[in-house]
């Protein structure tokens, strides 16, 4: 028996290694991919682009089609759909045309499993199996995105060195709505919540990896992510349970309650929310309030004063000269916190995690008050809030943790 499970595996090996050398050949064979992968797994890295300001997103580079193409993604846990500018007739498509995706008789149909994942239960727009699965995402910032579903290989290098190609279901976006903002110079967005559609449940359900998903997002700028749990710290991390009114598309935890300077500050039940796709970090109007009127009292007798001519936030501070760095300006704020009763775990956010240096040498507050921009109670963690540690969302644990890291270096397995 052992001798025939030995014969086994080396098959499979065998026929991993020339899948791989052909780049892609288990998007024709799912089956046989699942039993092979199974005994074999892995994880892949990717580097990041971009900054919390004055970018205001990070990105990845990801390769798609044959010959691959690369396009650069806005990386969003808050959404599922990753969606690319299409090469069709388009609204708000503000790239050049060598720079969209073109379709090539790949849309899908209304029968795909995939399609009804992207709608709700009550929007579903397919009047016949054989008709063209349309999509429609809305984002919080009012931003949105419409077009047709595709599937197409993306290219990827998993740590141990092979090379896959799965065909993998996406947006080819033909009509983008910014809302009046200036249209991000990526091509799309790279969905990564843990709903059926997102590129994370799809790569899981071909066991191509674990259903685990870091990021490392740089306070200096890029970072790193990950897909699969190889590379997650086995010790030191903070876990808290995922909520489970979240486990359908978003990661939230909670309740939590706010402290400042590690003192309750009397706020609790907050729900809390980790979005990738947020630049800055939102509490609703009572947290929001709380935090602000601490700082305002730490600061009376500072020498920083309000720079309400500063637009580039809507709380900033200045003083005696322009500041260059968050670090000069540090001392004069307190740390803020949130505690999770389930899993005893704190997320604590130090003034580096919550200020910003704006191009004027003001230092301005990164939070937000959520509840004037349509978040309600909901509870958003940032970028700003999630720089120079590795935030992990376990969907197989239903868990998320939270670890400092060295964000500025590519992890090995």
């Amino acid at each position: 028996m052992g001798k025939s499970r030995m014969a086994m595996i080396t098959v499979v090996l065998y026929w991993v290694l020339l899948c791989a050398a052909l780049q892609g050949c288990f998007a024709d064979y799912p089956h046989f991919w699942k039993k092979a992968v199974s005994r074999v797994g892995s994880s892949f890295v990717l580097p990041l682009s971009g900054n919390v300001y004055p970018k205001g997103y990070y990105s990845v580079s990801l390769s798609i089609g044959r010959p691959p193409k690369a396009f650069d993604l806005d990386i969003d846990t808050g959404s599922d759909l990753t969606w690319v500018q299409c090469d069709a007739p388009c609204t708000g498509c503000t790239k050049p045309r060598n720079s969209l995706y073109k379709p090539n008789n790949n849309l899908l149909h209304c029968e795909h499993p995939l399609c009804a994942a992207i709608h709700t239960p009550g929007n579903q727009p397919c009047k016949t199996p054989n008709d063209q699965c349309d999509y429609e995402v809305e984002y919080a910032d009012q931003g949105s995105s419409l077009g047709v579903l595709v599937n197409d290989y993306f290219s990827l290098k998993l740590v141990n060195g092979s090379l896959l190609s799965p065909r993998l279901a996406f947006g080819c976006g033909y009509d983008q709505d910014f809302r009046g903002s200036i249209p991000p110079p990526t091509a799309g967005v790279l969905g990564l919540g843990n709903g059926k559609a997102s590129i994370l449940s799809q790569l899981s359900n071909l066991s191509v990896i674990r259903n685990v998903l870091g990021h490392c997002l740089s306070a200096r700028g890029g970072g790193f992510l990950f897909f699969g749990d190889d590379l997650v710290p086995s010790s030191k991390i903070a876990w808290v349970p995922l909520s489970a009114s979240s486990l359908d598309k978003h990661y939230g935890a909670g309740p939590a309650e706010l402290l400042y300077n590690h003192k309750p500050t009397g706020v609790k039940g907050l729900q809390v929310v980790f979005d990738s796709g947020s630049s800055y970090t939102y509490l609703n109007s009572k947290a929001y309030q709380a935090v602000l009127n601490q700082v305002r009292a730490d600061l009376k007798g500072t020498p920083l004063k309000d720079a309400v001519e500063d637009k580039s936030l809507p709380i900033c501070w200045k003083g005696a000269k322009p500041f260059k760095s968050v670090h000069e300006v540090k001392n004069h704020f307190k740390p803020l916190g949130l505690n999770f009763g389930k899993g005893n775990a704190q997320l604590q956010l130090l003034p580096e995690a919550y200020l910003v240096i704006t191009k004027h040498g003001n230092a301005c507050l990164g939070i937000l008050n959520g509840g004037q921009v349509r978040l309600g109670e909901l509870n958003v963690i940032g970028d700003i809030s999630m720089q120079d540690r590795m935030v992990i969302y376990d969907n197989e644990k239903k868990q998320i943790g939270w670890v400092s890291a060295d964000c500025d270096r590519l992890p090995k397995s």
